[in-house]
């Protein structure tokens, strides 16, 4: 298979990249510093502004799947409004650009993957949540709303696409869990605000795993949440964070202090969803982790 990914750079793009190029298909990688790029010598890659079609179109065909991970960022940075622009264009540019794409090929590709988020249902406290809930009304959400149908305009040329909501993906060479690990290290780790909030995470390998899977699968189409089975609240899995560095788990950071300091950005600290990935193990993925501590062990 011919694999196309935009944000193949990124965090989860490279894990991607690399796994599929062990199984053996062909990767091409859309990026707009072609030269300044490390990537596995087989993977290719093709220039692309992130928002027009571009001459890399012409390696879609007929065997070929896209997999769009393109996007500025969520945590690298406070929410200032230029920020908040960036985030959602660079999102939406893309998938517009990649439907489009899509539209001026001769031989239309296999699949689509669409990234997107579990932000996508806002704040929805102990509840679980499926597929079928609404959106949410706040930053993120709308984000991820405008974010899915960016690229809609592929289903119409009869393209399978499919949306992946992730959750937190975790893993020791990026994404928020480093982070989270430097209070723990000095035994001042906890709970963010009530711990009460919903904490969907997912191991980096289940991440890709997972992508790969949809990917495979003809039936597999529309949205998919991508957490692990597990459903903690932020306080359990502060606690399963604690006992795989064997320090405490007793301090909490307020939530008005996280508010001071990164402003509505701390909306992805101290809201949460319970992101059931009932949809994706329906279709028969198994998850090589499903318990959070487990994972950290692993991880750590």
């Amino acid at each position: 298979m011919r694999l196309i990914v935009s944000g193949g750079t990124g965090f989860i793009g490279r894990a991607l990249v690399g796994d599929a190029l062990k199984r053996g298909d062909e990767v091409f990688v859309l990026t707009r510093n072609p030269s300044q790029v490390s990537l596995p010598a087989k993977a290719e890659v093709r220039a692309w502004d992130g928002s027009t079609v571009g001459p890399w179109a012409e390696i879609i065909d007929a065997n070929s799947a896209i997999v769009n991970l393109a996007g500025e960022g969520i945590a690298d940075g406070n929410w200032t409004t230029e920020r908040k622009r960036r985030i959602r264009e660079s999102r939406v540019d893309a998938g517009l650009a990649i439907s489009q794409a899509i539209a001026q090929a001769a031989a239309k590709p296999r699949v689509l993957v669409q990234a997107s988020a579990v932000g996508y249902y806002g704040p929805r406290g102990p509840e679980l949540v499926t597929e079928e809930q609404p959106p949410g009304r706040d930053f993120l959400a709308n984000v991820c709303v405008d974010w899915e149908k960016s690229s809609q305009g592929a289903e119409s040329q009869g393209v399978r696409r499919v949306i992946v909501r992730t959750g937190v993906v975790l893993s020791r060479d990026g994404g928020a869990l480093p982070r989270m690990l430097l209070p723990f290290r000095f035994f001042a780790g906890g709970p963010l605000g009530s711990g009460r909030q919903g904490f969907p995470w997912i191991h980096l390998a289940d991440e890709v795993g997972a992508i790969l899977f949809l990917i495979d699968n003809p039936n597999a189409s529309g949205a998919f949440n991508l957490a692990a089975p597990e459903l903690p609240t932020n306080l359990e899995f502060s606690r399963a964070l604690g006992r795989a560095m064997r320090r405490p788990a007793i301090l909490p950071t307020p939530a008005l202090a996280l508010r001071l300091i990164f402003g509505e950005m701390a909306t992805v600290l101290l809201d949460g969803q319970r992101a059931t990935p009932a949809r994706l193990e329906g279709l028969g993925y198994r998850f090589r982790f499903r318990q959070s501590e487990a994972a950290l062990r692993a991880i750590l």
